[in-house]
């Protein structure tokens, strides 16, 4: 059994180390809501996010209170009142906001105070400072509604907010902000998360809701395959949005997603929809390739480009396990160092998960494709035909009529892409010499468009 999990935590680690160094000294904003906490779900939320912070991670935490302070106005006999989406805060509402706000607070903070031998938060030292960072206005009167005591964020506090995160320590706001004449205004966990994601230019603004993430498509007929789409591009989810009514329930497709637009479109690069239903959900979405949610991004994360000489320890780290089984030749750090200008690679968050040589026999018109490769975590999601694509342009650029792989195990993949299969004696002399008759790989050439 020992020997069981080794196998797999080992190369489960070795994965997870280039996040763990790319988000140190990094800024999360993570905004819960409040009917996380009501499930039950802060014990573990602060033990992933201790874990997180000890990486080394700055993090601001807001919460929510939606369900408890509409428990404190049932205990009252006062009903919860909303118009577009954001509550009507009367006298009564807002005692009973600040009541659950407290109670919250003490909540969040004892859970970070744990520390029992034999859990996550053993050892760990999170200090949890709160306070008035921020200041507000009033919402003011709305189509001829009153919205009382409830308001919109003026400012942030960004000078007082990064002094207390360079001292290491975990800041927590409550959905409070108050006017200079010190009146007090209820605001949205929403709203105040992604203020200061976006007055902190934070890396990420991360959002634990009750909903999973956001399905672009249309659902499919039952018992089809419906996932929610992991990546969502800036540009595809303001057209979204564009489509949808205006979002007023916190299950509502556009209620979370406006506001990743706005702080994408402010500067905040990566904001996450995520599920707490989800145990870990924040570390599958923050350390594992796909995530578990949906990232709305301000660009293209995966970059497709020609390798570097800083790109040589991923190469290998990514055909290493092709190497052992057989699929690929061995070649050595030395040889890929040399050879790394013929590169292409597709990089995600600093990880390589795929890439392919381009060796050019520019006396026959032709080149070689070699050491093609996919990670395992991102098979079938089309990189292969992205970096072959860019390989063929290459190969197009340099004035050849044609490449050609050699394969022992893949032949099929290549014949669906147009490689035809042909004699080892077809080879340019150079290669031919070197073919190794012995491993007996398939010969496929594709002819390329000079042209296209």
């Amino acid at each position: 059994m020992t020997a069981v999990f080794n196998f797999t935590f080992v190369p489960w680690f070795r994965s997870v180390a280039p996040y763990i160094h790319k988000f140190r000294n990094q800024t999360f904003v993570v905004g819960i809501a409040g009917e996380a906490i009501a499930a039950g779900k802060l014990p573990h939320l602060a033990q992933d996010l201790a874990m997180i912070q000890s990486m080394g991670v700055k993090i601001v935490l807001v919460h929510g209170f939606r369900p408890q302070v509409n428990e404190q106005l049932k205990a009252k006999g006062h009903a919860a009142k909303y118009s577009h989406g954001v509550r009507i805060t009367d006298e009564v509402a807002l005692d009973c906001a600040q009541e659950a706000a407290g109670q919250l607070r003490y909540e969040i903070e004892a859970a970070f105070s744990q520390g029992l031998p034999n859990t996550p938060m053993a050892d760990s030292t999170v200090r949890v400072i709160s306070g008035n960072f921020i200041t507000a206005r009033p919402v003011g009167i709305v189509d001829g509604i009153d919205f009382q005591h409830s308001g919109l964020v003026r400012k942030v506090d960004i000078a007082a907010i990064s002094r207390v995160l360079d001292m290491g320590a975990m800041l927590l706001l409550s959905p409070f902000g108050f006017s200079p004449t010190g009146e007090a205004f209820n605001l949205t966990m929403e709203e105040v998360a992604t203020s200061v994601a976006t007055a902190l230019q934070a890396d990420k603004l991360i959002f634990l809701t009750e909903v999973p993430g956001i399905r672009v498509r249309p659902l499919e007929p039952a018992g089809e395959d419906n996932p929610i789409d992991t990546e969502l591009p800036l540009a595809l989810a303001e057209k979204l949005l564009a489509d949808l009514p205006r979002a007023t329930l916190p299950t509502d497709t556009g209620f979370y997603l406006q506001h990743c637009v706005k702080a994408c479109k402010s500067g905040v690069e990566r904001s996450h929809i995520i599920p707490f239903a989800v145990d870990g959900s924040i570390l599958l979405e923050v350390y594992v390739h796909d995530g578990i949610g949906t990232m709305v991004v301000d660009e293209k994360l995966e970059s497709l480009r020609e390798a570097t000489v800083d790109d040589v320890g991923g190469i290998l780290q990514l055909i290493e396990p092709f190497e052992r089984d057989g699929t690929l030749v061995k070649r050595s750090r030395t040889e890929i160092e040399r050879d790394v200008g013929n590169y292409t690679v597709i990089e995600h968050d600093g990880v390589i998960f795929a890439c392919a040589a381009l060796y050019p026999y520019p006396e026959a018109r032709t080149a070689e494709m070699a050491a093609l490769t996919v990670s395992p975590q991102s098979q079938g999601q089309g990189d292969g035909e992205r970096v072959l694509k860019r390989i063929e342009q290459r190969a197009r650029a340099m004035g050849l009529e044609s490449i050609f792989v050699l394969t022992t195990r893949t032949m099929h993949w290549f014949l669906k892409r147009g490689f035809v299969q042909t004699d080892p004696d077809h080879l340019p002399e150079a290669r031919r010499r070197l073919y190794n008759w012995d491993r007996k790989s398939q010969v496929l050439v594709k002819k390329l468009n000079v042209g296209g």
